[in-house]
């Protein structure tokens, strides 16, 4: 099973940029996809982008296309999310998750992701 602990997110100005980490516990790490979504107040959660196990196939939602990129390091059992040009409708609590599968289409569901994170929250200020 795997365990997974966000950081990295915080209050930032428009147009500034963060990045956030995923560290992962578990063997399983290095064969799963992995996906970041998002959750803003008084909305559902939402696909922001995924990453397959070898980190060759990606693929983001259009609202964060060109603006954010997601890379993962297999021998750090952590996946990163940088975020530039960050806009305040960024955001949302910021949720990382594991699947079962090693690389998914896109925008995969959230039921194919089987371990979630606790959430970080990132706020954009206008």
């Amino acid at each position: 099973q795997v365990q997974l602990v966000e950081s990295g997110g915080g209050l930032v100005q428009a147009g500034g940029s963060l990045r956030l980490s995923c560290a992962a516990s578990g063997r399983t790490f290095s064969n799963s996809a992995m996906g970041w979504f998002r959750q803003a107040p008084g909305k559902e959660r939402e696909f922001v982008t995924t990453i397959s196990w070898s980190g060759s196939s990606t693929y983001y939602a259009d609202s964060v296309k060109g603006r954010f990129t997601i890379s993962r390091d297999n021998a750090k059992n952590t996946v990163y999310l940088q975020m530039n040009s960050l806009k305040p409708e960024d955001t949302a609590v910021y949720y990382c998750a594991a699947s079962r599968y090693g690389t998914l289409g896109g925008p995969p569901p959230e039921t194919r992701f089987h371990c979630w994170g606790q959430g970080t929250q990132v706020t954009v200020s206008s």
